[in-house]
This record gives C-alpha cells, structure tokens and sequence, in this order.
C-alpha cells in the first residue's frame, strides 16, 4: 500500500510500474471516475482520431435512440390509487 508524503507525493510499486512499462520521467494522467481515481500513462492519453470520434458518437448516437424506442413503449400505469392533489385535500388546512 502506497503512502501520501506531506508534498502530496505518491510512489507507485514497482510491480505496477512494471506491468504498465512507466519508467522514471513519464507523463501520467490523473482522472477521477465518481470515487476512484484513474491513472493512465502518458503514452494512452493521445486523443482518438476524427474517424474514431465519429464512430463513437454514431455507436453513442444509436445507443440513445434504442433507450428513446424502449422507453416510448414502456406502459405509463399512474395507477397508484392516489392523486397528487388528493394528497393536499386530505392534509386539510393549517
């Protein structure tokens, strides 16, 4: 387990290191996902191309429509046996 220095340093175990080939002087990238930070070597942080920023925003695109299409007939059942309006009726006045 790695230990945070008081200059917010971090060391990265070796084996990792290894694994990932990051070697002395690299550029890494820290993403944070929700609760987990990401660190991705300098060497996978090249932007997609055109073509493949393209493709994955007509996948994302198509992706979208098929969730619209499911969710259209999806039945709308409000019968919940109450109201909205029912609920301030029966509060009665304060």
């Amino acid at each position: 387990m790695a230990k945070v220095t008081s200059k917010l340093q971090l060391t990265l175990p070796k084996a990792l290191a290894e694994r990932h080939a990051i070697r002395p002087g690299d550029a890494i990238t820290w993403e944070s996902t929700g609760d987990v930070i990401r660190i991705i070597p300098g060497s996978r942080t090249s932007a997609p191309d055109r073509q493949t920023r393209l493709r994955l925003f007509d996948e994302a695109t198509e992706r979208q429509r098929r969730r619209n299409r499911a969710f259209e007939g999806a039945t709308n059942d409000t019968s919940r046996g109450w109201t909205r309006e029912g609920l301030y009726e029966r509060g009665g006045a304060r």
